[in-house]
């Protein structure tokens, strides 16, 4: 199955394009959604009637004391390792992946390798840069081009939060220090710090370095009372290949 996630989504990229702001990932979470209902994600069931590799499912399972154990597609699963209430190691299938544009199937990868040029006033990542590589009839070589990816959010919170600290995800982002004077990090860790989004986004629009767009993803979402997704309907387009559309589906532990 093609859109199956990583949990971590952690990214290689430099340390140099930090976020000017000194608030965690829970910090700025709270204000941006104020006093939110906690919900752990169930399920995420995917559908398409054009293309049946754009279905599957994944499954989230967590201990009694509520920290997420594993999550499962059917075919594979992550396991989340604790020493105590701190996740120390996640083993099992990498295909087993979580990331923002593998659930919009996306052909590109900013939110895994670009850098943020620009933040919304709540804190996500509004303009990404990233590279993207081509093929050169001429040169008989792959050259590489500065892509954009513009994003927009709904005013929701990200529906993932809540199960990203069930699984030690949030504690790990919160305890990044994003400023020039930073002791030695992981960068991979401050990637996923600079490139998580607290909102869910809702449009993402991809541009070619001469502005020029090459592909837009719209999500058009159905929120419960506590502003949570629990439907939606995704769509892609291209002049380069056909439009595209499947459903998701989110339930939620009760």
């Amino acid at each position: 199955m093609r859109k199956t996630y990583y949990i971590l989504g952690l990214f290689c990229a430099s340390i140099l394009a930090v976020s000017c702001s000194d608030d965690s990932v829970s910090e700025e979470f709270e204000e941006a959604n104020g006093d939110v209902v906690q919900k752990l994600i169930k399920t995420v069931n995917l559908n398409s009637s054009e293309n049946m590799e754009d279905e599957g499912m994944l499954e989230f399972s967590y201990t009694a004391d509520g920290a997420l154990s594993s999550v499962s597609n059917g075919e594979g699963s992550r396991d989340f390792l604790y020493d105590g209430d701190e996740l120390v190691n996640v083993t099992g299938e990498e295909d087993v992946n979580l990331s923002i544009e593998k659930l919009y199937e996306s052909p590109y990868d900013a939110f895994e390798t670009g850098n943020v040029l620009e933040y919304d006033a709540n804190g996500n990542p509004k303009i990404i840069e990233f590279f993207e590589e081509d093929y050169d009839w001429e040169t008989d070589s792959y050259l590489s081009y500065v892509y954009t990816a513009e994003i927009t959010y709904d005013e929701a919170q990200n529906p993932f939060f809540y199960t990203l600290e069930a699984g030690g995800i949030i504690d790990v982002l919160d305890g990044i220090q994003l400023n020039f004077s930073m002791s030695p990090q992981s960068s991979e860790i401050i990637k996923a710090r600079m490139l998580f989004p607290v909102n869910n986004p809702s449009k993402i629009v991809y541009k070619n370095e001469d502005g020029e767009v090459e592909y837009t993803i719209t999500a058009s979402y159905v929120y419960d009372v506590d502003n949570y997704a629990t439907s939606g309907v995704i769509s892609s387009s291209s002049d380069r290949e056909p439009d595209a559309s499947y459903t998701v589906q989110f339930t939620y532990v009760e």
